[in-house]
């Protein structure tokens, strides 16, 4: 298949449409960085489209896509264990039901605030649409920090929370997840509260639920495993494998750790690895299981890991791992971690692979530098994509009242995975950007919705 040519008064016309409506954007959201970038890297992508496609012009999908269906504020009140109130703000942002319910998961951090809940709404439709998956995207959180809480402050703080957000979601409308802060424990305090507030049994409101009450089996290795499946046809793609190569990963939660045990399986090794305190490293390889029992059941910190090895090293600045050179890096902790310098001394140092395993780990220029410089770059809204599928493959599970076994589960996400990396070359290739799968992704995502959108009429 070869691109249609078009005429430079096309692209003209083109161009001034998406210029017009990224300041529609910041003229309406003039303080949200984080979604202007989201979106402006969305856009860079379109203009091919938009080229071959101009009835996505004449319905107007950008201004329509661009902005959320719904955003949801609210106030948080919880007591701690000495009985003081204190009050957080909540948010939910439902940013688009073209082909599915709202999906997207649930962040507790100090860090969250309107902007970034936009912004990962919106990067969370494009990877829903992306899975293949009948689902839409929404995100949503709170500025509460579940560090140093009891148990029972936890928990006081999820049923409140719950409270309010059990007002806009259900199984055909939202179904939250977890996120950062907020695992199978919170999962299980807002299902409860939710449970008691409807008074009947809805098992796929929320995913990431225990095994016990209708949790799907391969739900927490899911975005780690699905990040090195992806990785994995990366490699393939380029003659290459996993095998005898050297990592680095940031973060130490459940999708750097599952998937540093999943890329040991296929014979990489793993060299440095981190946690807000600072990283450890050692050339000769981590023990990941270590990893895995300090920091998902002693919930310490991952500098006691040279208490139990004391060849590996600790330093205390965690951005710093970026400097370890590696065949590849995994940025897993969190949005923008890696930054313009980082990206430079990645490549100076000789990555040959970036997997995106957080939400939006690396920022514009650092992307960027990484295309540029013929550095392999696996996008999050796909490398991430397996946490979600798997949540979609447990709300199929309750909505029969079946249980999958956890080989069928990680079979099932072998395959999505697969899928979505030929989607990404695909479209990336049919709009002359063969090596770019952060374009492939975002065209694949977008088109699904758009022609969604259209069928649909205005929605």
């Amino acid at each position: 298949m070869t691109v249609t040519k078009v005429t430079s008064n096309t692209n003209k016309k083109v161009c001034d449409y998406v210029n017009k409506v990224l300041s529609s954007v910041k003229e309406h959201h003039p303080h949200d960085r984080e979604f202007h970038q989201a979106i402006s890297l969305l856009f860079d992508a379109l203009v091919p489209v938009l080229e071959q496609h101009p009835e996505y012009m004449e319905h107007n999908i950008l201004e329509r896509f661009v902005e959320p269906d719904r955003i949801i504020t609210f106030k948080v009140p919880w007591t701690d264990d000495k009985g003081c109130v204190h009050v957080n703000r909540g948010y939910r942002v439902q940013f688009n039901n073209a082909i599915g319910p709202y999906k997207g998961g649930i962040r507790f951090h100090p860090s969250v605030n309107l902007s970034m809940m936009k912004s990962l709404a919106f990067q969370q439709t494009i990877k829903n649409a992306l899975s293949g998956q009948a689902i839409g995207g929404a995100k949503g959180g709170a500025d509460f920090d579940p560090k140093g809480k009891s148990d029972m402050e936890i928990m006081r703080f999820c049923q409140s929370f719950m409270t309010e957000l059990a007002k806009y979601i259900g199984p055909d409308l939202d179904v939250p997840a977890g996120d950062i802060g907020v695992g199978a424990r919170e999962i299980g305090y807002m299902f409860g509260q939710y449970k008691r507030l409807r008074g009947h049994y809805e098992a796929d409101v929320l995913t990431g639920k225990g095994i016990e009450y209708g949790g799907s089996l391969g739900r927490k290795e899911a975005t780690g495993y699905g990040a090195i499946y992806f990785i994995e046809e990366m490699l393939k793609h380029n003659n290459l494998s996993l095998e005898g190569k050297t990592i680095i990963a940031s973060g130490s939660g459940n999708v750097s750790i599952h998937a540093m045990q999943k890329a040991v399986e296929k014979g990489a090794k793993i060299v440095a690895c981190s946690d807000s305190s600072g990283y450890i490293y050692d050339p000769n390889g981590l023990c990941v299981d270590t990893i895995k029992r300090i920091k998902l059941h002693d919930h310490a910190r991952i500098s006691t890991y040279t208490n139990i090895h004391p060849e590996a090293t600790f330093c205390p600045n965690c951005t710093d791992i970026w400097s370890i050179p590696c065949d590849i890096a995994l940025p897993c902790a969190t949005q923008y971690e890696i930054d313009e310098k980082a990206a430079y001394t990645l490549v100076e140092n000789g990555v040959k692979l970036i997997g995106e395993g957080a939400n939006m780990p690396s920022s514009a220029l650092a992307i960027d530098i990484f295309l540029k410089n013929g550095v392999l770059f696996g996008p999050a809204q796909a490398v991430n994509a397996g946490g979600v599928a798997v949540s979609t493959l447990e709300m199929a599970q309750n909505s029969a009242r079946v249980s999958w076994s956890f080989e069928t589960v990680d079979q099932k996400l072998q395959t999505i995975m697969k899928n979505i990396y030929k989607s990404c070359v695909n479209e990336a290739k049919y709009y002359n950007s063969k090596h770019n799968l952060m374009i492939g992704a975002n065209i694949a995502g977008f088109k699904r919705i758009a022609n969604a959108m259209i069928l649909q009429g205005v929605i």
